[in-house]
C-alpha cells in the first residue's frame, strides 16, 4: 500500500538519525511524529509531535502508532512489546521478524551463519569463564560486545591478551554478550540497501569507513575499491536484505581481510553515519530513500555525481566552555556543516558531521579532515 503525503510518519527514536529523516520526510510533505524517552530530543524542533516515553513502553509506542500511516525507526534496540504495540495501529518497516533477528547480536550472527554469509570466529559469553574460554581458544585480541544495546561503542570492550575477562565482562555488566576474534583487517567498508516492500531494491555504492575508539571517525563514498570488491560486497548486502524481507534500509557493515577475504560484521536497518555522505554524493540521500522505502513509493537513484566524505563532530570539542571555529572549518571550499540540536556535549558523543564533496574521494576526504582540523 502507497503512503502518500500529507499522512502522518513515525519514528521511534527522536536522535540525529529521527531528525535527519524527519527532515526529508517533511520536504516530501509529510507530517512527523517521534516517540523519544527525551522530550526535548534532538528531533523536537522539526516534528509535529514528541511521545515522551521508554523504548520498552507500548503504551507509548500505541501512542505514537494511532495517528501514524507507518513506523519506522532510528534505533534498533526497541523492545518487542513496543512493537508489537505499532503493530496493532499502523505498518511497521522493517517488520517485528527482521527486528527480532537483528537487534540481538547473538542472534543476528546465528541468523547470518545460517544463511550462509561469511562472517568472523565467535563465542557467546554468558559468565567470565565463557569469557576467559574464548580468549583462549580466539585471542590473542578480542571485541566483546554486549548482545542487547550499545551503540557507538558504548557496551563493547576491547580485551587483549594481558587483559582480565573478569574486568572486561564487569564492564558490560555481566551481560550476555558475543566475543568476536580480532581480525588482520585491509580495510572496513559498508553497503545500504534500499528495498520497498513490493521488492524493489536500490544498492548505493560501498563506503570506506575509518573507525578511532570503536566509532565511526570518517567515511567517503563511494568507496575506491577493486570493481571485484566491490561487485561482492554490493550483491551480497542485496542478498542479505532479500533474506531478511527488508522493508526499508539495511546498512551492512563489512571487513575486508588483508587475505582478500569478505566477512560481514553487522547488520543496522536504519540510517547509517557511514551514508551521510549521501546527502551530498548522491541525487537521494539515505534519509529520503528511507521515507520512499516505507511508504512504497519508487525508490530514487543512487549514483552518486560526484564523491563526498563526512568526519564526525564529537562533544569533545565543545568540552571546557570551547565553541568550535565552524566559520573557519566552512572557509574550506566544497564543505558543508551538519548539527544534530543536541544540548549537551559529552567525550565521544556525536554532536554534528562536516561533510565535503570534491572530484575524486581522496580530494573530497581531504577537503572535509582540513575544515575539521580548523575547529
Amino acid at each position: 500500500m502507497t503512503i502518500l503525503p500529507p499522512s502522518s510518519i513515525g519514528i521511534l527514536g527522536g536522535g540525529q538519525l529521527g531528525r535527519m529523516t524527519a527532515l526529508a520526510a517533511r520536504q516530501m510533505g509529510y507530517g512527523v511524529q517521534v516517540l523519544d524517552p527525551l522530550a526535548d530530543c534532538a528531533a523536537r524542533p522539526v516534528v509535529d509531535r514528541v511521545v515522551a516515553a521508554r523504548f520498552d513502553d507500548p503504551d507509548g509506542a500505541a501512542e505514537l502508532a494511532r495517528e501514524c500511516a507507518v513506523v519506522t525507526l532510528e534505533i534498533e534496540q526497541i523492545a518487542p512489546a513496543a512493537l508489537e504495540a505499532v503493530l496493532a495501529h499502523a505498518l511497521l518497516r522493517p517488520g517485528a521478524e527482521a527486528l527480532r533477528i537483528i537487534r540481538d547480536r547473538q542472534l543476528q550472527k546465528e541468523w547470518l551463519a545460517a544463511q550462509g554469509f561469511p562472517i568472523g570466529r565467535y563465542a557467546v559469553v554468558s559468565s567470565v569463564d565463557d569469557l576467559a574460554a574464548a580468549q583462549r581458544d580466539l585471542g590473542p585480541l578480542l571485541f566483546v560486545k554486549a548482545c542487547e544495546g550499545g551503540y557507538d561503542g558504548r557496551s563493547q570492550v576491547r580485551l587483549g591478551a594481558a587483559e582480565s575477562a573478569a574486568d572486561a565482562f564487569a564492564l558490560l555488566g555481566n551481560r550476555r554478550s558475543v566475543a568476536e576474534q580480532g581480525l588482520d583487517l585491509a580495510l572496513e567498508l559498508s553497503v545500504l540497501v534500499a528495498r520497498r516492500p513490493s521488492g524493489d531494491t536500490r544498492t548505493y555504492p560501498a563506503a570506506f569507513n575509518q573507525h578511532e575508539r570503536q566509532i565511526l571517525a570518517w567515511s567517503v563514498l563511494p568507496a575506491e575499491l577493486p570493481p571485484n570488491v566491490a561487485a561482492h560486497a554490493e550483491r551480497m548486502a542485496e542478498e542479505i536484505a532479500r533474506a531478511v524481507r527488508l522493508e526499508g534500509i539495511l546498512a551492512v557493515e563489512m571487513f575486508v581481510l588483508r587475505s582478500g577475504e569478505l566477512l560481514v560484521n553487522e547488520l543496522a536497518p536504519r540510517p547509517h553515519n557511514s551514508y551521510h555522505a549521501s546527502e551530498l554524493a548522491c541525487p537521494t540521500s539515505q534519509f529520503e530513500q528511507l521515507v520512499r522505502a516505507v511508504c512504497d513509493l519508487p525508490l530514487g537513484d543512487v549514483t552518486p555525481a560526484r564523491p563526498s566524505a563526512i568526519v564526525n563532530l564529537f562533544g569533545d570539542l565543545w568540552l571546557e566552555g570551547r565553541t568550535p571555529a565552524f566559520a573557519r572549518a566552512l572557509e574550506v571550499e566544497g564543505t558543508r556543516l551538519f548539527l544534530y540540536g543536541k544540548h549537551t556535549p559529552r567525550e565521544g558523543r556525536k554532536m554534528g558531521h562536516l561533510a565535503a564533496i570534491g572530484d575524486t574521494a581522496q580530494q573530497a576526504l581531504e577537503r572535509v579532515q582540513r575544515a575539521a582540523a580548523r575547529l
